[in-house]
């Protein structure tokens, strides 16, 4: 199996591999207004496009929907006594964030990630 950690630093590392959280409004990310594509830092799979990205006020990036449905999986996350959902990448497993059910229509979703799991390509037009 190829090990897709080897370029990650520390902080990259806690997140992805240890199911880790940065601190809210740390990360490049939460507030980033350019278009484009987020991919996961560990093997650049495409996750999520900036068209779906939105405002949360939560302090991290947080997106509506992913690319498509099976790009990224879920498990229970059952840390810190709280019962929640935790999205990782379906091609490597890097733990990106959790989703909740209180996000924009059209799927009322929140894809909560953190930025230390991604990395952002600027749309060229």
């Amino acid at each position: 199996m190829k090990d897709f950690t080897k370029h990650l630093n520390d902080e990259e590392y806690r997140v992805t591999q240890q199911h880790g959280t940065e601190p809210a409004f740390s990360g490049a990310y939460w507030d980033k207004k350019d278009a484009g594509t987020y991919s996961c830092i560990c093997c650049d799979t495409e996750l999520f496009s900036s068209d779906t990205k939105y405002e949360s006020h939560s302090g991290w990036p947080a997106f509506y929907q992913p690319i498509s449905e099976d790009i990224v999986a879920t498990t229970v996350d059952n840390s810190f006594s709280m019962v929640r959902t935790e999205v990782h990448c379906s091609n490597c497993n890097a733990h990106l964030g959790h989703v909740f059910p209180d996000g924009p229509e059209p799927t009322g979703l929140r894809y909560c990630v953190n930025s230390a799991s991604l990395n952002f390509k600027k749309k060229h037009e």
